[in-house]
């Protein structure tokens, strides 16, 4: 039988999500349970993976059991034997060619930095920038990553395809804390924290807000954003 999983976890406990050896990730401690459940070898797929210190709300994973238990029981069997920085949010079947990744059709990501001043207690949950940003020009900067676009230039590492969908990116402020949030078909690796990279330069007024529109337009890092710590951000949901 296949399940589907929602997960929540504090990415500052973890080398990230993906199984390394002789490292505590988010899937090596879900596969060790499962495994000890199901009493033979369960792999986890996750719909993405994230870097050591990016935290998540709602990743979805899905993997195999060959043993008969319902739901309720398994939550907790599960649960009650993770490590406390991980915890499955709900769990049901699927169908046996159902794809975490391969099926997601939408994530949304968020981004929280502070720009008051440094406060440690929460230095491994936002970027702790601790200076004043031009909000509203960062939200004229972020208009230009709206649609179908080759996000070559906030994308690290090589890979085939680079073209993906933004719908959507809301800026909320509370107190001193600032949230982005991402959302669209598909994030690659450090794309996310580039694009916060890129928007901060905004935001300080030392990019203007076509800048974005320019690196996209010529896939080059003209305004030498930088990428943006991995502990102010969170994989908030993944839809199918």
């Amino acid at each position: 039988m296949r399940y589907l999983a929602s997960v929540s976890y504090d990415g500052s406990k973890f080398y990230g999500f993906q199984r390394l050896k002789n490292k505590k990730t988010v899937q090596g401690e879900l596969e060790k349970v499962l495994t000890t459940i199901n009493k033979t070898m369960v792999l986890v797929k996750g719909a993405g993976r994230t870097d050591r210190g990016v935290h998540a709300l709602d990743q979805k994973i899905h993997f195999d059991l060959n043993i008969k238990i319902d739901i309720p029981h398994l939550l907790l069997a599960i649960n009650s034997r993770l490590d406390s920085a991980v915890r499955v949010n709900y769990i049901e079947e699927v169908s046996s060619d159902f794809h975490a990744r391969f099926d997601c059709i939408q994530k949304k990501y968020q981004y929280i930095i502070n720009m008051g001043e440094y406060d440690l207690f929460i230095d491994d949950y936002v970027y702790n920038y601790n200076k004043k940003l031009n909000i509203k020009n960062m939200k004229k900067a972020s208009k230009y990553l709206l649609g179908a676009h080759s996000f070559k230039v906030f994308t690290s590492g090589e890979r085939e395809n680079y073209n993906s969908i933004i719908s959507k990116v809301d800026f909320k402020r509370h107190g001193s804390m600032l949230y982005i949030t991402f959302t669209g078909v598909s994030f690659y690796r450090y794309m996310v924290r580039n694009l916060v990279g890129a928007l901060l330069l905004a935001g300080e007024g030392r990019m203007p807000t076509t800048g974005i529109e320019e690196m996209l337009s010529n896939s080059k890092n003209i305004y030498n954003y930088m990428t943006v710590p991995a502990n102010g951000l969170y994989l908030m949901e993944v839809k199918y």
